[in-house]
């Protein structure tokens, strides 16, 4: 309960830094299908192989239909909820959990080198404990990108994921 209030504060505290005054855009296109299909991973995995994403990490699967590049399920997760899709002033977006095998470190990195190749700019990164998180975005004069996620090892247990975005305009 404690750290689900936790991350759940973090979260909060990252999207009020992520925000700006802008004008809203005009309707975007629906984001389509939610639902996303990954493959699980291997709960044996020793801890070394746990680090860096799985092989293939280039070709994982977007968040949703019509998600941007940067918004994508980590190689080897399986989804907990599906996404939820929004429209907002930004674009469209979203959010979806998953959990993963990975160590929390990976899990950021991974979105961390996702977000730089977009041309998203760091916006805020927290390390917790077994809490990490971060979050990304492509600045006043942009498009109104936005990336955050929050990865928690659960105890004696996989990652737990969560993974927001807005497309932008």
């Amino acid at each position: 309960m404690k750290r689900s209030l936790a991350a759940t504060t973090v979260l909060a505290a990252m999207v009020l830094a992520g925000c700006s005054e802008r004008e809203p855009a005009g309707d975007a296109p629906a984001a389509g299908d939610a639902a996303v299909e990954a493959v699980a991973s291997a709960a044996d995995a020793p801890a070394e192989a746990r680090l860096a994403p799985p092989a293939g990490a280039a070709a994982a699967v977007p968040a949703a239909a019509g998600a941007p590049a940067f918004a994508v399920i980590y190689p080897g997760a399986e989804i907990k909820t599906p996404a939820t899709l929004a429209q907002g002033p930004e674009g469209p977006g979203g959010i979806v959990r998953f959990t993963t095998d990975a160590e929390p470190e990976a899990v950021i990195a991974f979105y961390r080198q996702r977000a730089e190749a977009a041309g998203l700019k760091p916006i805020n990164s927290m390390n917790r404990g077994d809490a990490q998180a971060y979050s990304a975005g492509d600045g006043v004069d942009g498009r109104g990108q936005l990336l955050q996620v929050i990865a928690e090892r659960i105890d004696g247990g996989p990652t737990d994921v969560q993974l927001d975005w807005t497309t932008g305009r």
